[in-house]
């Protein structure tokens, strides 16, 4: 992996890397988006993983990263992997090189804002027996959360079932909005890569259940659901129909794995 070079301006002091997956994301990346976040006053760093892109989805990030070397950096891998490899890699790399309190992933298609960032470290500034907290799509009034209904329904299927796996009263677990304290261990559940190519959030939280003694009341208690103020499809999504039906087996091939 090659990482992007940084300029000569003073670093900020960054407490937060925040890992944003990409592979082919030329077309869909919001570059103002990203620049006015890196504009910003909060310490969180931006760590995008080109997974092996054969677009111009490289070249489109260092025009993002531009003048912001200090707080934003690229990873470059030289094949796909998929999303859960970049995103471990990511994590690791954010673990091993900066001196992080916090680190995390975002979807690279912000169908979750970026502002919401700071609102889940001020959850996590004010609650300190939390190591976990994730984005939760609930659509409730007051709120924007704007889903398309075949995929909603397939998702509360595919939540209730692994909400009885995990033995967790968890809503969402497929949320791509998530921030974990290093403490935590989440360096050491990070070595080993992971068997799904999805749904490697729930494989996190199993391990981390496996890490805790196979008791899934002691995560319970680390983890954190925020109900999102606003979350919307993007159209490009690389998720299909059939990938809900892959992540039902991988469900149960993590089961088998981590929750004996």
């Amino acid at each position: 992996m090659n990482t992007g070079q940084h300029n000569e301006r003073a670093p900020a002091p960054c407490r937060v890397s925040v890992i944003i997956p990409c592979y082919n994301e030329a077309k869909r990346l919001d570059i103002s988006a990203f620049r006015r976040f890196l504009e910003g006053p909060d310490p969180v760093r931006i760590i995008f993983v080109d997974d092996g892109s054969k677009d111009k989805t490289f070249e489109v990030l260092q025009q993002t990263c531009a003048g912001f070397e200090n707080r934003a950096q690229i990873v470059r891998c030289p094949v796909n992997g998929g999303k859960a490899e970049a995103v471990r890699r990511g994590l690791l790399h954010a673990i091993q090189h900066f001196d992080q309190e916090i680190v995390g992933y975002w979807d690279a298609d912000l169908a979750t804002p970026l502002d919401a960032i700071p609102r889940f470290l001020r959850v996590l500034d004010t609650h300190p027996e939390t190591a976990m907290i994730f984005g939760s799509r609930v659509k409730l009034l007051g709120r924007y959360v704007k889903r398309q209904p075949y995929r909603h329904y397939l998702g509360r299927v595919f939540a209730t079932a692994v909400s009885q796996v995990l033995r967790l009263p968890i809503y969402d677990t497929q949320c791509g909005a998530k921030l974990f304290r290093v403490d935590s261990g989440i360096g050491e559940i990070l070595q080993e890569p992971f068997l799904s190519k999805w749904i490697f959030d729930v494989e996190i939280i199993a391990r981390y259940i496996q890490r805790r003694g196979g008791d899934p009341a002691l995560v319970e208690s680390a983890i954190y659901e925020y109900p999102l103020e606003h979350w919307e499809d993007v159209a490009g999504s690389k998720v299909r129909s059939k990938d809900f039906f892959i992540a039902f087996a991988d469900v149960f091939k993590i089961r088998s794995k981590y929750l004996k």
